[in-house]
């Protein structure tokens, strides 16, 4: 074998090392799936089988529906199979109680183009369970004051990112009106993380290409520094909360 050969063996060896062996999957001639959970998530058992316990559903039921089409209309699979594949990754960790997770799903069913979703989830490290965001405000009734102040603030930061993005023709009302002053309807929140070693630094919201703008756009992440909201923080979320957020965070949120 010449150099050449060897050094594409090596890089071909590399390249699968670094693929990580999903933690379910399912494959056959309608679809391919897979999940992956971050490693850090797998060293609580608890949250891994939560999170895997939900990955397998979604696989699932993307299967059924997948056979189901293919024996409606054959046509939508004359490009290949179906490709599903969702991922967990853990955003932050706070007082080792509060673990943020981003899911994010990315899905091709033969399109003009793939798509793409994020969802957060919010775990309890010490009750093993997932919450929200409410144990660290005084109150977040839907239009009450604490949700009205944070999605002012989300509207307002994501004006700025659209102005750094050069897309500030879709930085108004008309984009902006699915979201509401809601819980369930401000978007999917996380935990930033902080400078302050085990503090949050405020909340991040995950927005998934299409919702906030055109599809071109793709993911926003808008951070609300916790100061923001300081009026309205519980006991617990005034232990939580502190430092700023870490200048990395914010980089590769710019990325995205």
């Amino acid at each position: 074998m010449g150099i050449v050969g060897a050094i594409a063996c090596v890089a071909t060896a590399a390249a699968f090392a670094a693929e990580p062996k999903a933690d379910a999957a399912i494959k056959n001639k309608n679809i391919e799936a897979a999940v992956f959970l971050d490693p850090k998530i797998k060293q609580d058992a608890a949250l891994s089988a939560d999170c895997l316990a939900e990955g397998r559903k979604w696989i699932e039921k993307n299967a059924t529906d997948a056979a189901a089409a293919r024996k409606l209309d054959p046509v939508l699979f004359r490009n290949g199979t179906w490709s599903f594949e969702r991922r967990y990754s853990v955003r932050s960790t706070v007082d080792g109680h509060y673990v943020s997770i981003v899911r994010s799903d990315y899905m091709d069913t033969g399109g003009a183009h793939p798509n793409s979703d994020v969802d957060t989830i919010l775990w309890d490290a010490v009750a093993k369970k997932r919450i929200s965001i409410r144990p660290f405000f005084t109150e977040t009734a839907d239009s009450g004051p604490t949700m009205t102040a944070m999605l002012k603030g989300v509207i307002a930061s994501l004006r700025i990112e659209k102005n750094k993005r050069d897309a500030t023709e879709t930085a108004n009302a008309q984009w902006f009106r699915n979201l509401e002053p809601k819980l369930l309807k401000i978007g999917a929140v996380t935990l930033a993380p902080s400078t302050e070693a085990g503090k949050s630094s405020g909340l991040t919201f995950h927005y998934p290409p299409h919702a906030v703008g055109p599809y071109a756009e793709g993911q926003y992440v808008i951070f609300l520094p916790w100061e923001t909201l300081k009026p309205y923080l519980t006991l617990e979320g005034m232990r939580i909360f502190g430092g700023a957020r870490p200048k990395n965070d914010e980089n590769d949120a710019s990325a995205n």
